[in-house]
């Protein structure tokens, strides 16, 4: 255990910025599960706007620091292509 005041402080800080990332890295991923099985679904109203609450909840994540944003770029993109896909295959 750390003696000096200012470690101790990052420490603590640490510990709140693990969890809350955590939290946020585990809702990125459900947003994702559900627009995917969405995507697998006949309704294209639930398909659209699982596309629309997963952008938004990755751009969220990206905006502060959870995400890179190349990282999150490339799951919105993804998850368009694979919105398209299924428009067009269905």
């Amino acid at each position: 255990m750390a003696n000096i005041a200012s470690v101790i402080k990052r420490n603590r800080q640490s510990q709140k910025r693990r969890v809350r990332n955590s939290a946020i890295r585990t809702t990125v991923k459900r947003v994702i599960k559900e627009a995917r099985e969405a995507f697998a679904g006949k309704d294209p109203e639930a398909r659209v706007k699982a596309l629309r609450e997963a952008t938004r909840t990755i751009d969220k994540a990206s905006a502060k620091g959870v995400l890179h944003a190349r990282t999150a770029s490339r799951h919105i993109a993804r998850l368009a292509k694979a919105a398209a896909a299924a428009t067009a295959g269905k």
